[in-house]
Formats: structure tokens, sequence, C-alpha cells
């Protein structure tokens, strides 16, 4: 079983990322993730716009499967989300790269861009790690 196929099997769980929002891994390595959600009209506000909530969802999700996959189980403690463009395409990307990696704590920055290459969001995620 390949790294990928693992992360999916085990993420897998994470029922409202998958099945509500409908999110999927597409790349995982060491402190890396690469997730993808196609944009649908659940995820649109009344405006037809993607809903800020949807985008954070992504970006929170990508976070966690970076963060855990082959490590220490890690939770979030702070994020911020700074919304930079609208999405033009049909599809939501979202990479999480690792900033800083300390003893108990941990800081992520993930972008968010459409299929487009329209850059959507820009997150940083502090998470804590609960080693036992």
């Amino acid at each position: 079983m390949t790294d990928l196929e693992k992360a999916r099997e085990f993420f897998g769980g994470d029922l409202y990322a998958t099945e509500t929002t409908g999110i999927v891994i597409d790349e995982v390595g060491e402190h890396y993730a690469r997730c993808s959600m196609e944009i649908t009209r659940k995820h649109q506000n009344a405006y037809g716009g993607v809903m800020g909530g949807a985008t954070f969802t992504l970006a929170d999700y990508t976070f966690a499967v970076a963060s855990n996959f082959n490590q220490p189980q890690t939770v979030s403690v702070t994020s911020q989300i700074n919304f930079i463009g609208m999405a033009k395409g049909t599809k939501l990307i979202s990479e999480s790269r690792l900033i800083k990696d300390g003893r108990s704590t941990c800081l992520y920055e993930i972008d968010i861009t459409d299929d487009l290459g329209t850059k959507i969001a820009f997150v940083t995620i502090s998470g804590m790690k609960l080693v036992k």
C-alpha cells in the first residue's frame, strides 16, 4: 500500500471532510499534503461564491493530513485565514507545508488556489503535538 493509499484510508475516517464536503487527498509527503475539493452548489453562498467555511474546512483538513501523517497526533491550536481572491475555476486546491517543527508545537502555512491558478486564501495554523 502506498503512502497516499494509507493516508486516504486513515483520514477517510473524517466523514465531514471526505463525505460532506468531498475533499480528496491528492498527495502526501513528510510534513506536506495537497488536497482538493470540487466546487459544487453545496459549497456556495447566496451570491454564488464559495463559502468561507468551505475554504477553511479544506485548509484545516490539509493541515491535519500534513501534520498527522506518520507524525505524532497533532491538533490545531490557532488558525488565521486571509481571503485574497474569489474562485473562478471548478476546484479548490490546498497545499500545506511545515514552517516550524518544535518539540511540542508546530506551524504550517496553507495556500489555497483554484484549478485556474487563482489565489484564494492564505492560512497559517499552529498545532500542538499530543505526545504521550
